[in-house]
């Protein structure tokens, strides 16, 4: 299931993956994904809480269908937080950094513990000067 966070006026979104991630959820991301595009943002941060999904309750289809999504959009996604508790996602961001870093420079993706989400959602709000390092 997907849930909104937090809402925002700018091009800021802020959803939460809760247990599975099902075909519906996939929809229903574009749909907020949209939304942005519609009220003229170019560029849209993405803040995706992660640490209440359980893979076992995750749709194959909809997570491949999601990746697709993902890389046919990729111009319009600005920094994207990944707030999670999870030694597996903090080791796939780096890489994904790597992989699109020639696609768009001056995107990033981070990985924030879910003990950090105050740091993710000032780095997706475009505070970022304190999380250069």
């Amino acid at each position: 299931m997907v849930e909104q966070l937090k809402t925002f006026t700018n091009n800021v979104l802020a959803l939460e993956v809760i247990d599975g991630f099902t075909e519906n959820d996939e929809k229903l991301c574009q749909k907020f994904f949209q939304q942005k595009r519609d009220a003229g943002f170019d560029s849209i941060n993405v803040l995706i809480k992660l640490d209440e999904m359980k893979l076992s309750k995750t749709s194959t289809k909809a997570f491949f269908e999601d990746v697709l999504w993902s890389l046919r959009n990729y111009q319009h996604m600005g920094h994207i937080a990944i707030v999670a508790h999870s030694k597996i996602l903090k080791a796939l961001v780096p890489i994904d950094n790597l992989f699109f870093e020639r696609a768009s420079k001056g995107r990033q993706e981070r990985y924030f513990d879910v003990s950090e989400i105050d740091d993710a959602y000032a780095f997706v709000k475009g505070s970022r000067s304190q999380f250069l390092h």
